[in-house]
């Protein structure tokens, strides 16, 4: 069957098809969604669950080991990490990489009903526990609301107001408030006249207690109506709280603020602060739809808020943190620029190479299939963004090989004096199934990616895919539109008689060479066998990595004070940081966290654990040639100012991988032996010239530890939750109720004044009602003494096994040199018996996602295989297309070294495209050869015209590959993938023209006779 036949004979149905595909890949264009970097799940949920009052290992050992015990029944689970920590605990809950984003929600399900089971196991006063699954959620629009002159309430109340409108906008999905401080009604009591009107604690909490109670008072029969009964009551406002009576011990009643002074605040201390360019901020993140075109929604919240503009009290501000949207457009806008450069590169050698006529012919079949892809990618919901363009430009080179060979050889028909119709149609039919047999060698070369289960497979799925589409439209269009075209357009003068059609002077030079080649075949394959070993010992000199930075006007910086520092140091230590900040001329914005981390406003971002001792900042610059220098000042200043810190200073990641580049994991039972464990690792670390060295346990804390006389306690009717319940109340204060405002409930907190509750000098002093004397007595005639002790502030686990993290940088970014010089040495650490050790960080993801990449490609070769038998009928062809596969080392070798680019992840997926493109190379030469010996022509002459006459065409379709990558050489993402495309496939292509055909030769023993006659050896 010739496709071109029926193309041709029905011309019409084919120019209307190539209108159709004009129009409709113009409109699927501005229908696709738009993102920055292409999205991927996040296969987490957290686990929270409070447990007030008790130690780290009291949660580790009451609660973490009852939920974690639980979630590990589910089959789908895949790890699980837990941080057990004073008074709560967290357990993240990671999903195996094979079950896709459409299970989680099923997934989710049966996690809730785990935990919810063991809820009756928990320890009285822990619980309920939490299911987050929304960990992975990504608020692209981020805002921070300032107000001077305005209280924290104000800020929060037109914030909701903000959350309410904006979620009636097309497109956004959810609105979230970060940074709200938790209002408190206090109830600060008078010590001394509790002591002289004899007024116990407890009669006060209970009276606060059961005073706001919301409870059932029943109704009641009047004539035929059924009414409710509502007793008062109720706190109406603060004041009313101050009304509220009390019994003395005498009998007589008394109100509250007879004893205490009311008023409304905010908790004290806070457990989380956020401030935009130095003042106190609300963060409002905006995440999209699923599915949905970011831009599209930018442009919506930006209108919005216009609208909103006018109810906006004077004075308040939104700060922009991040605008995804705005992200997105300029992304997308230049590789849009990188895509049409290269789509220039092409056209521009296919006119010089191939003449104007021909040039403007395959290059409007290369219009016609980028546009067919975008309507491809609309059918699929294939998002526009930087994998899916990359892919395109990647794939561009490749797109015009099909339609270079048939073009070629509509030339050359004509050129012989052959009707251009008939010419097209013989052409086509001598190609079309060894093309196609190329094509989908080239999209299975690319395969292992698709197929990979992990996150960084889904990050770089629509590679595989777009290539895919376009590869397979390519020769679809090849096979259709390119003979109907070529007849109607292609003019060539034919040849004169005796003019030979490879006569010029570059295809002499290239037969000579190859005979001798052919002459000297094997020494010819021993020099490159040669060049091979030196290219395979050359990799090990190339740097590895994972995935690159961001080049990007935002960085981030975060610092752990010691383990157990008070909130109100570290914001002073923030302070600091925004002072000198916000002197830097290169600073556009400072957003500033303590207690806890910014939203996920970038799915590659992950804030720290919460805790006092940690603050972080969001850095904005004017551009993105500014960001390394300010980075630079801010370690300066830290190193000079704030040498007790250790800032992290870093720029936004790319692809999957997120946190220290290098990290290893010490697991056992004892955590003296995993602190001494980490300790070594730290040291070698900074032996080896290493930053931001770290491990996550941190140090050890203080803790107060009152020893309870308990005779003599239990002489006077106290209990250790007496003392504890006093201590409270003399320094954090207590919660003894709730206060009702509408939609928000308030804690009642009581607690001493300020004066009585800031000294821990004080503890022996702290009064605490005796229910058998009646009275106030102080601690010091029930405790013996107040020892302070040292412990672990937090315990991670990780599988149920306690697990200590130390974690560094490189300080030149690359962290492949620094793991070769401290591998093997920490990996040499003596272990006790049964404590482990593993790698986690960049080596751990890398490994991860190539163990994904890895056990695809035995199938994606065995496909490989199984089509060249397929296309040829025969072993040896294949063996010598597949002999071949190996010579792209020696360029890429080359190519990362001379240009310094490290060995990514992306360009691990270049090195195995390649693999396609030699072979689609490969099988149009040897069909060709093959054909030669099956029309009767000489073996040898065939071998060395078969080279000649495609010579063309594989060096056009390698040029135009090669030259078509340029622009993503300046892609931060994708520079190392080009540099291995375009130096691996220069040296492989031009040592494939001579390699095959010696190859050929040799394997079935193919000389040149002595009087011109190939003869079989």
């Amino acid at each position: 069957m010739n496709i071109a036949t029926a193309s041709i004979r029905k011309s019409t149905v084919t120019w209307f098809i190539t209108g159709l595909l004009l129009v409709g890949g113009m409109l699927s264009y501005t229908g696709l969604g738009k993102l920055e970097d292409p999205a991927f799940t996040i296969k987490t949920a957290v686990v929270t669950t409070r447990y007030p009052g008790a130690s780290p290992e009291e949660v580790e050992n009451e609660v973490t080991e009852v939920v974690e015990s639980a979630i590990q029944q589910l089959g789908q689970v895949d790890i699980v990490r837990s941080l057990s920590q004073a008074g709560g605990s967290v357990i993240y809950v990671d999903i195996k990489d094979t079950f896709t984003a459409k299970d989680l929600p099923q997934i989710w399900d049966e996690l809730r009903r785990k935990v919810n089971d063991v809820q009756g196991n928990l320890p009285p006063g822990a619980g309920p526990s939490l299911v987050n699954d929304d960990y992975g959620d990504v608020f692209g629009v981020y805002f921070a609301l300032t107000g001077k002159g305005y209280t924290l309430r104000e800020l929060e109340n037109f914030a909701d107001f903000l959350r309410k409108e904006l979620l009636l906008v097309p497109g956004v999905a959810n609105v979230r408030i970060a940074g709200a401080q938790r209002e408190t009604v206090y109830v600060e009591l008078s010590r001394s006249r509790m002591t002289q009107l004899g007024i116990p604690l407890q009669t006060i909490f209970d009276t606060l207690k059961a005073q706001n109670l919301v409870v059932d008072a029943g109704s009641v029969q009047v004539g035929k109506e059924y009414l409710r009964i509502e007793p008062t009551g109720l706190f109406a406002t603060v004041e009313d709280i101050g009304d509220l009576f009390l019994r003395s011990g005498s009998g007589t009643l008394l109100r509250l603020r007879d004893v205490a002074t009311v008023k409304r605040g905010y908790l004290d201390p806070p457990r989380a602060l956020m401030r935009f360019n130095g003042e106190p901020a609300l963060g409002i993140g905006i995440s999209n739809v699923e599915g949905g075109n970011v831009i599209t929604m930018g442009e919506a919240v930006k209108k919005r808020l216009a609208e909103l503009l006018p109810q906006t009290p004077l004075g308040m501000e939104l700060g922009l943190i991040y605008y995804q949207s705005d992200t997105v457009k300029e992304a997308i806008a230049n590789f849009l620029v990188n895509l049409l450069e290269a789509l220039v590169i092409v056209i521009g050698l296919l006119l010089l190479f191939m003449g104007m006529r021909c040039g403007l012919l395959i290059g409007a079949v290369l219009l016609l299939t980028i546009l067919a892809t975008f309507i491809a990618m609309k059918g699929f919901r294939i998002d526009l963004h930087s994998i899916s363009l990359g892919a395109l430009i990647v794939a561009l080179g490749m797109l015009v090989d099909n339609a270079i060979v048939i073009a070629d050889g509509v030339l050359v028909g004509i050129q012989k004096g052959r009707d251009p119709f008939r010419s097209s149609e013989d052409i086509v039919g001598q190609t079309q199934w060894p093309l196609l047999g190329a094509t989908i060698i080239a999209v299975l070369a690319f395969a292992p990616i698709g197929l990979s289960p992990d996150s960084t497979g889904e990050y770089c799925r629509s590679l595989f895919q777009v290539v895919g589409i376009s590869l397979l439209l390519s020769w679809i269009l090849a096979v259709t539109i390119t003979p109907l075209a070529g007849a109607h357009f292609l003019k060539v003068a034919p040849m004169r008689e005796g003019e030979e059609l490879y006569g010029s002077l570059l295809y002499r030079l290239y037969r000579k060479f190859l005979e001798a080649c052919l002459a000297k075949r094997l020494l010819t394959l021993a020099v490159l066998a040669g060049l091979l070993v030196t290219g395979v010992l050359g990799f090990n000199m190339v740097d590895k990595s994972f995935f690159p930075s961001a080049s990007s006007p935002m960085f981030t910086i975060e610092f752990r004070r010691p383990k157990g520092a008070f909130i109100n140091e570290t914001l002073e230590d923030v302070r600091k940081f925004e002072a000198f900040l916000r002197e830097q001329p290169e600073t556009k914005s400072v957003t500033s966290f303590v207690g806890e981390g910014a939203l996920r406003f970038l799915l590659t971002f992950t804030a720290g654990d919460p805790g006092d001792e940690y603050g972080s900042f969001v850095v904005g610059t004017e551009n993105a040639e500014e960001t390394d220098s300010l980075m630079k000042k801010v370690e300066e200043f830290a190193a000079r100012e704030l040498p007790y810190l250790d800032p992290r200073v870093r720029p936004f990641g790319k692809g999957t991988g997120s946190g220290a580049k290098i990290q290893v994991r010490f697991s056992g039972e004892d955590p003296l032996v995993l602190r001494g464990l980490a300790d070594q690792a730290t040291a070698l670390y900074r032996a080896a010239g290493a930053v931001n060295i770290r491990s996550d346990w941190g140090e050890r804390v203080k803790v107060i530890r009152p020893v309870l006389d308990e005779v003599r306690a239990r002489q006077v009717g106290l209990t250790r939750k007496d003392i504890a319940e006093a201590l409270e109340l003399s320094f954090s204060g207590a919660t003894a109720g709730l206060y009702r405002e509408k939609d928000k409930l308030l804690p009642i907190v009581a607690r001493f004044p300020e004066a009585e509750r800031a000294d821990a000098g004080t503890l022996p002093e702290v009064q605490t009602w005796s229910p058998s004397l009646q009275r106030y007595l102080p601690l010091s005639q029930v405790v013996r003494r107040f020892d302070t002790v040292a412990e672990d502030s937090v315990i991670y686990r990780r599988n149920r096994m306690r697990t200590v993290t130390t974690e560094c940088d490189a300080a030149d970014g690359l962290a492949g040199p620094l793991f070769t010089r401290v591998r093997s040495s920490v990996e040499n650490l003596p272990l006790p018996l049964g404590y482990s050790m593993e790698w986690g960080g960049e080596y751990e993801s890398s490994g991860k996602a190539q163990g994904g990449l890895l056990r695809m490609i035995p199938l994606a070769f065995a496909a490989i295989v199984l089509i060249l038998v397929v296309l040829f009928n025969a072993l040896r062809q294949p063996a010598i297309i597949l002999l071949c596969l190996p010579l792209s080392v020696i360029g890429m070798t080359a190519g990362l070294l001379l240009l310094r680019k490290p060995f990514d992840f992306l360009a691990l997926l270049g090195f195995l495209s390649l693999a396609g493109m030699l072979i689609k190379n490969a099988i149009v030469l040897i069909d060709q050869i093959d054909l030669e010996i099956r029309e009767g022509r000489d073996p040898y002459e065939a071998i060395v015209d078969s080279a000649l006459s495609r010579a063309r065409p594989v060096l056009m379709a390698a040029l135009t590959t090669v030259l078509g990558m340029v622009p993503l050489y300046f892609d931060v993402l994708f520079s190392s993938m080009a540099v291995t495309i375009m130096f691996g496939l220069t040296f492989a292509t031009g040592l494939t023209l001579v390699v095959v055909p010696v190859l050929y030769a040799l394997f079935f023993r193919i000389h040149p006779a002595p009087e011109g006659e190939g003869v079989p050896g």
